[in-house]
């Protein structure tokens, strides 16, 4: 018989913290699993929230079209008083405050813009937007709520590495867009070419967890949706590649004049008009509101809102909308993001790019329709925001349709090189630098001005 080998003390030392230390991983592990649950819990609110709001408007419009020359500026009055007076740091679209917080040292500034009040107001007042006729969507906003919600989990669980917390609002931001658009491949792309802009292994492990949950955790409340339906459109190589060329050229001047229209109205207007706003923001808020209700009564209120509903129409082809659709709700998604209001640009800008390639659709016989038209959705939004493989995946995901891949893949980057030569800077990364530059410490001065709390671009 062999002797047994006696346990020394430090050997039970050792496994002792051997297992504590794997207790304390898989809790850590558990907790940050449940923040990705919640992204997706919140996520799902807020388009309830979004699609209530979006109903009451419309009945409003039922009753009477014309109550909207009263709903909408004070809509917008009220929206932006309450983000200068209580919630400072809600205004826009939430997407370059998220990529500006992975990039800022001082998290003093982080845990004030993620902070979860900001996010609430975020939902609430994209909601009001929405109510009051903006041309606004909730994409991006579940983006900067979905960071802010992985923030406050890292910051419960004591993590001060600032590698680790970058790593928790990239997932948080990418998990809320799986979310918000049911596109989980989406999510992913968005976290690297958008948020990140590039591909860290030590970080992916993280955002790939919560992008699945939170995906899982939408499909369980809401099932398994395609938000634009199905489609089965198709772009065989030859005559019908005209409509790629086609949507890829207008689809990358209009949407880089849009993006570079809007970086400049960050940077601030000249003149008087500039000093008007800087003095009157409620009532030059107001003022966009009556000039989006007068849009919103010529288009028959077809340019209030996300735009989803027209988006999907054109691209199931089971609505009729005249060319000026795409013109107007370009026009109104310009002017709610001069108000200044909470609200994203993801959903107006894919209702957009739909409009054109249905109006395209008409001159090329060669494709079909709904071909054209999702080329034209995934020209204009690589356009807007320059980053191709975010845009061609999303639009492809939402329509459930993997063979015309190549085809959105050819536009959106024929789009992106367009856009690139108008607007030399992405929107949402010159919207972000902006942001830092402000969060930066004035010279000669010992505290650092505070983003949530200044004003600091508006429009941002």
């Amino acid at each position: 018989m062999s002797a047994s080998v006696p346990v020394t003390s430090a050997q039970l030392r050792h496994l002792r913290e051997q297992a504590k230390a794997g207790t304390v991983n898989w809790r850590r592990k558990l907790i940050y699993w449940s923040g990705a649950v919640m992204v997706g819990v919140v996520a799902v609110a807020f388009a309830f929230l979004a699609d209530k709001a979006a109903g009451l408007r419309n009945q409003i419009i039922a009753f009477s079209p014309w109550l909207m020359l009263v709903v909408t500026p004070g809509g917008l009055a009220l929206s932006t008083w309450l983000t200068r007076t209580w919630f400072r740091g809600a205004q826009g679209s939430g997407i370059p405050q998220a990529i500006a917080c992975m990039h800022l040292n001082d998290f003093r500034i982080v845990d004030k813009v993620l902070a979860l009040k900001i996010a609430l107001a975020k939902i609430f007042l994209t909601c009001l937007g929405l109510l009051s006729g903006g041309s606004i969507g909730r994409e991006g906003p579940t983006v900067q709520v979905g960071a802010s919600i992985m923030h406050t989990v890292g910051r419960f669980m004591g993590v001060h590495d600032p590698i680790k917390q970058r790593a928790l609002i990239k997932a948080g931001g990418a998990a809320g867009v799986a979310a918000a658009f049911n596109t989980p491949l989406a999510g992913i792309v968005f976290g690297i070419e958008e948020l990140a802009h590039s591909y860290e292994q030590r970080t992916s492990g993280t955002m790939l967890t919560c992008v699945v949950i939170a995906g899982v955790t939408a499909i369980a409340m809401v099932g398994n949706y395609t938000y634009f339906g199905h489609t089965s459109s198709v772009v065989p190589v030859g005559a019908s590649w005209l409509a790629v060329l086609t949507c890829g050229i207008l689809g990358g001047l209009s949407g880089g004049s849009f993006s570079a229209l809007l970086i400049r109205i960050s940077r601030g207007i000249p003149g008087r008009m500039g000093k008007f706003i800087a003095q009157h923001p409620i009532l030059f808020s107001a003022l966009c509101g009556l000039v989006l209700a007068i849009i919103g009564l010529l288009s028959g209120g077809m340019s209030y809102g996300t735009g989803y509903v027209q988006a999907r129409d054109i691209i199931m082809g089971s609505g009729d909308y005249p060319a000026s659709y795409f013109i107007l709700k370009f026009l109104a998604t310009i002017v709610s993001y001069c108000s200044g209001i909470p609200g994203g640009l993801f959903a107006p800008s894919l209702s957009v790019g739909a409009g054109m390639g249905g109006w395209v659709a008409q001159y090329l016989p060669h494709t079909s329709p709904g071909a054209v038209v999702l080329l034209g959705t995934v020209a204009y939004f690589a356009a807007v925001t320059q980053a191709p493989l975010t845009a061609t995946v999303i639009v492809m995901e939402m329509c459930d349709n993997q063979q015309i891949t190549l085809a959105l893949l050819a536009s959106a980057f024929l789009a992106f090189g367009v856009s690139r030569a108008l607007c030399s800077h992405a929107l949402y990364g010159a919207l972000a630098v902006r942001f830092l530059r402000s969060a930066d410490p004035r010279p000669n001065s010992s505290t650092p001005p505070n983003p949530a709390t200044d004003t600091m671009g508006r429009n941002q």
